[in-house]
């Protein structure tokens, strides 16, 4: 009876891990351009509309506050919280994530969701406040310390459930990847590397979805001011539903 249970149960234990290899790899496919357009979305709506704090590319916001600092300019106490905040949050996505007791897709899921409701709320608390009429008043602080919370589960999300794809907010290390991975594809020393055209075509793809997500973003700060927010949030719930 033993063997029989050993029978039953080992080919549908053997099947389960390919299916979500499977459905893994095609998040790690479709997923990141998605997410660097809602990154670029965030990172430029955040920038224009908070008081010039970089809620995607956190770090950034060392140079901004080393540079007020230096030059005795005005200081905006959010972009020296942002980083520590950033931090705050990433360590509470990692206790979700170990609570959940997820892996892989369903991981993935679950901090899709945390993301989209972190992008809700900021929605709602800039469309009630208005922080935008005052970027460095307290409303703009929250409102900017909750987008750089939803940024970290970003983050976390590809560390933790897709561990091989690359940032899709910070574009240095892609820009970098493309540059090489095109010279290397244009070198006559060297024979064309399909690992170079893999990297080429990822990298761009979240280079253009950044850019894009940043020049749509652009336009709505300009037609819609804090309802510009709606676009990242339409847009976190639609990598929800990616299969």
């Amino acid at each position: 009876m033993s063997t029989l249970a050993r029978d039953s149960v080992g080919p549908q234990s053997l099947a389960q891990p390919s299916s979500e290899d499977t459905e893994l790899s095609r998040l790690e496919k479709r997923l990141p351009p998605l997410l660097s357009v809602i990154a670029g979305m965030v990172d430029l709506t955040g920038f224009f509309t908070l008081g010039h704090v970089f809620t995607a590319h956190v770090t950034g916001n060392l140079v901004v506050a080393a540079a007020a600092l230096v030059h005795a300019g005005p200081f905006n106490t959010a972009q020296a919280l942002a980083i520590p905040v950033f931090i705050l949050a990433l360590a509470v996505v990692w206790l979700i994530a170990e609570a959940s007791h997820r892996h892989g897709p369903s991981l993935g899921r679950l901090l899709l969701v945390v993301q989209f409701l972190l992008l809700t709320s900021v929605l709602i608390f800039t469309v009630i406040t208005k922080p935008s009429a005052n970027p460095s008043g307290l409303a703009a602080g929250t409102a900017v310390m909750i987008a750089v919370s939803a940024m970290a589960c970003q983050y976390a999300l590809l560390r933790l459930a897709l561990p091989r794809v690359v940032s899709t907010a910070v574009m240095t290390g892609n820009l970098t990847n493309a540059t090489l991975s095109l010279m290397g594809l244009l070198s006559k020393r060297h024979s064309p590397s399909r690992v170079d055209a893999e990297r080429l075509k990822e990298s761009l793809r979240l280079l253009v979805g950044f850019l894009v997500g940043c020049v749509v973003a652009a336009a709505a700060v300009l037609f819609l001011a804090d309802w510009a927010w709606s676009l990242p949030v339409t847009l976190a719930a639609l990598a929800i539903a990616v299969r």
